[in-house]
């Protein structure tokens, strides 16, 4: 009795749907939704301003006191992976320096070579350690000083991204090669290619 009226039932539905002009609707099947994340490009480039904070050192038996003061660099740099990258990098800053009371100004031009390593924190937050060799160029023409140094060179800081193709970059450096100018800090653009 139970499997007649279930037949009975079913072969009504079937017949008021046909007869109705009903139309028997699809299944829809919801595919999970897949999350396309771009990789960023092997190359990148900073555009950075920079501030050397000024250091007192001795010089050939003279005591140069140089100032806070500003320049600018640019960064290139190439992903390597695994957050490794190979950046070269060039800077010109000046400042003004004083011996005895009298003020010179004095020009700079850095050329580094840097192997940067950076940890995502988040997808938008990366923070890098740097370490590298730099060149050097000093020119303080008021005390007939024009030489070039070299030096490791070490260094820190933030990436903080603002879309697929830019970062702001915040960045502290410290140079062994001893001069007025000090220890520099950065901060600057990254533009993916």
């Amino acid at each position: 009795m139970k499997k007649a009226l279930l037949v009975a039932a079913l072969s009504t539905q079937l017949t008021t749907q046909l007869f109705a002009g009903g139309d028997i609707a699809p299944v829809e099947v919801q595919e999970p939704e897949v999350m396309e994340y771009e990789t960023e490009s092997k190359f990148y480039i900073i555009a950075k301003g920079l501030m050397v904070l000024g250091d007192t050192v001795n010089h050939e038996s003279v005591v140069l006191d140089g100032d806070r003061d500003y320049g600018f660099g640019m960064d290139f740099g190439y992903r390597l992976g695994n957050g490794f990258a190979l950046e070269y990098d060039f800077s010109y800053v000046r400042n003004t320096v004083t011996e005895d009371g009298e003020e010179a100004k004095a020009t700079y031009y850095t050329s580094t070579v840097n192997l940067v390593y950076t940890y995502e924190v988040t997808e938008r937050l990366g923070i890098f350690a740097k370490a590298g060799y730099e060149y050097e160029w000093e020119k303080i023409s008021a005390y007939d000083i024009d030489g070039r140094d070299d030096g490791p060179v070490f260094g820190g800081g933030v990436e903080i991204a603002m879309n697929e193709s830019y970062k702001f970059v915040a960045e502290y450096e410290h140079s062994t090669i001893e001069g007025p100018h000090g220890d520099s800090i950065f901060a600057g653009v990254m533009f993916n290619f």
